[in-house]
């Protein structure tokens, strides 16, 4: 009999869309603050912390699914808590400098969101992965205002991604529930197979004068006392028995103990 496997497939992190995003977000953030920001500023700690948990909470997630959906929803809405975290550091960055930010209909915007469609569709360069140099012309630019507002497109597009694998994850664990309910079922299943291989295992005899079923008993007295054989479930009304088999296999959990 095979084994039945009861851990999902994880860890496959990296060919998530949503890590993939996360992965330039945390990249470009990461040269985003060595460019533009004081480097006295708590604010590169906080920006970079939040742009590493997005990505770092989607990996765990996915290493955790095998054995605990709960805990990779959980960390998967850390991710997403963390970039919302991000995406206020940036706006803050365009609206405390009087810099202005992009309006999801900019053309500039549309360009930006059109890179990363055309990504997912053409998956030719297998040595960026992630597709960070679509993203060059941007990021890498030299003012400031145009990486915030790219990276801020970006932020955008990796939320949409990580709020459509929360909702998968939450529908699989109401359809299917978690690794400890898959546990448990293999578990009740597999004692119901066993109960059913003892019970199978086990010849109880019918009576040869009603046709009912028949009791293990032990004689009591008279010259076959302390000897075993099979009486009738209906006794004292029907008085019918059987000797035992030597071969019987009842394990005698249906005995009674009666005098005939």
């Amino acid at each position: 009999m095979t084994r039945r496997n009861l851990l999902r497939p994880s860890g496959g992190y990296r060919h998530l869309r949503s890590f993939q995003a996360a992965t330039v977000i945390y990249d470009a953030t990461v040269s985003f603050c060595d460019r533009f920001v004081d480097k006295r500023s708590r604010t590169i700690d906080q920006m970079v912390q939040a742009a590493r948990s997005g990505r770092q909470n989607i990996a765990e997630g996915s290493r955790a699914s095998s054995t605990s959906s709960q805990t990779e929803l959980r960390l998967v809405n850390i991710a997403r808590a963390s970039l919302d975290e991000l995406l206020l550091d940036y706006e803050d960055f365009l609206r405390q400098r009087g810099l202005r930010q992009w309006d999801k209909d900019d053309q500039q915007a549309h360009a930006v969101r059109e890179v990363g469609r055309r990504h997912w569709a053409d998956r030719s360069n297998p040595t960026d992965p992630a597709g960070s140099k679509a993203y060059t012309f941007w990021l890498d630019h030299k003012d400031p205002e145009v990486v915030a507002n790219a990276v801020i497109c970006l932020i955008h597009q990796a939320n949409f991604l990580l709020d459509r694998q929360i909702a998968g994850l939450e529908r699989q664990f109401i359809h299917e529930g978690g690794y400890s309910e898959s546990l448990a079922a293999a578990r009740r299943e597999q004692r119901r197979k066993t109960d059913q291989s003892d019970r199978s295992g086990k010849t109880t005899p019918v009576c040869p004068l009603c046709g009912g079923p028949m009791l293990l008993r032990t004689a009591r007295q008279g010259k076959n006392a302390g000897s075993r054989f099979w009486g009738c479930r209906s006794f004292p009304q029907c008085r019918g028995t059987r000797p035992v088999d030597k071969t019987d296999r009842s394990d005698g959990s249906d005995r009674s103990v009666r005098s005939v």
